[in-house]
């Protein structure tokens, strides 16, 4: 059976998460949804693409979540999330999906 790319996993996660807490309007039942995706991802990163790169893409999931806040003060909340979410989907796409 076919994995789903971690890139669709990342911003599923991303989106996802916001979209929990929002409807919800539960923040900590998002953030199991950006948790699990996360590990998920990370997982796929490390066993793709090794440690350091894992590592980095993990950094840069949770800083798009932490960038996304201060984003949506100016751009509105879902084109934040959309756009980090993009971005976080393109880097890992590019360093652990892009091969197989």
């Amino acid at each position: 059976m076919a994995r789903v790319p971690s890139a669709v996993i990342a911003a599923g996660g991303l989106v996802g998460g916001y979209g929990v807490a929002r409807w919800t309007k539960k923040r900590q039942l998002g953030g199991v949804v950006l948790a699990v995706a996360g590990a998920a991802a990370a997982q796929q990163w490390r066993e793709r693409a090794g440690g350091k790169a894992a590592g980095a893409l993990g950094a840069a999931y949770v800083a798009a979540f932490a960038g996304s806040h201060p984003l949506a003060k100016k751009v509105g909340a879902w084109p934040a999330v959309f756009g980090v979410a993009g971005a976080v989907a393109l880097a890992s796409w590019a360093v652990a999906d892009r091969q197989g």
